[in-house]
Formats: C-alpha cells, sequence, structure tokens
C-alpha cells in the first residue's frame, strides 16, 4: 500500500505520515525534506529555493522524479508531499486540511519549522500567516503553470480531514478507518 499524504502548512502533514507510517509499520518519506535538503546543498533557505523554483522548473523536476520513481519501483510506504498524490497516482491520496488560524499558530509554535527552512525566528503570528500565504501563492503559480493543476482541490483525494480541531490520534483514528472499512470524513 502507498499512501500520498498533502495539505496545506501547519496542517500536520509530516506529523501525520510519520505515525502513520509507524502505525502501518511502513516506510516515510518526505518531499519536503527532499526540497529542504536541495535549499541546504545549495546554501540557500527554503523561500529563496521556492522563489528560484517559480522559473526554474529543473528544482521541480528533480523533486518530482524522485517521487515517480519512489512510487514506480517501492510498496508499502507513507509519502508526505504536496504533489505526491499526482506523481504516484496508484496511491491511497490523503489531503490534510487546516483553517489559517490554526496552521499559523501550530507553525509558529514549532520553533525548529522555520529554522529548518530560513535559518532565522519569525516576530509573530502575522508573520507566520504571511510567509503562509507566500508560499502557497508560490506553490499554486508553479503547479498551475508546470502541470495545469490545484492542489488544494479536494477533488484530487480520497479523504479530506480537517485537522484543526482534532488530535493526532483523532486524524489517525479517522484514516486507519477509511482505510479498513471505506469511512469517509471531511
Amino acid at each position: 500500500m502507498i499512501i500520498t499524504l498533502a495539505g496545506k502548512p501547519g496542517s500536520g502533514k509530516s506529523t501525520i505520515a510519520k505515525l502513520l507510517a509507524e502505525k502501518l509499520k511502513l516506510k516515510h518519506y518526505s518531499t519536503g525534506d527532499f526540497m529542504r535538503q536541495m535549499a541546504k546543498e545549495r546554501g540557500m533557505t527554503l523561500e529563496e529555493l521556492s522563489k528560484i523554483a517559480e522559473t526554474d522548473k529543473s528544482i521541480d523536476e528533480e523533486l518530482d522524479e524522485r517521487q515517480r520513481q519512489f512510487g514506480k519501483k517501492e510498496n508499502g510506504f507513507v509519502i508526505d508531499g504536496r504533489l505526491a498524490w499526482h506523481f504516484i497516482p496508484h496511491s491511497v491520496k490523503i489531503f490534510l486540511e487546516c483553517s489559517p488560524e490554526v496552521s499559523a499558530k501550530r507553525i509558529f509554535s514549532d520553533k525548529s519549522h522555520f529554522r529548518k527552512s530560513t535559518e532565522k525566528q519569525v516576530a509573530d503570528i502575522n508573520e507566520v500567516i504571511e510567509k503562509i500565504k507566500f508560499r502557497m501563492g508560490s506553490e499554486n503559480k508553479r503547479y498551475r503553470k508546470l502541470y495545469g493543476i490545484e492542489q488544494y482541490d479536494h477533488k484530487n483525494y480520497d479523504l479530506v480531514i480537517d485537522t484543526s480541531s482534532k488530535t493526532k490520534d483523532e486524524i489517525i483514528k479517522c484514516i486507519l478507518d477509511f482505510l479498513e472499512k471505506g469511512k469517509v470524513y471531511k
């Protein structure tokens, strides 16, 4: 079984993907980790790499090809990535929704989040909201141009869960119920 987990920033993609992989005894991969590694290798921040990726399609192509290869060569993994569902179409596609306020609070409270990507701390929640908007806008622009897709369109997914008011355990239960019984949660 291959499970692709997409969602808005701060929705819990990475956390849930790791927990789900552990629970199902599957490998875990993260395209966010791949991109952060690419930025580090180039000596730049994630935001700088994202901005460059708007005009340099080789960055997305490298990430995309890595995902395609995992989908072709491996079975039995969970991958969190905004477009993993698109590059591994035979996967179980899950989307984690989250309100902007909750998303910003989660990211702001995770002090390591911006250190991983920008090497600097953010001042307040409003700055986090602006960074999220920038990131989502940048990605939307790239994905629409490169693939003609909208990654936030719920129609692309088998299961959509709003994580704004759910605990990690509740989210995992929703996913496991869906996998086992075909229940649908919104």
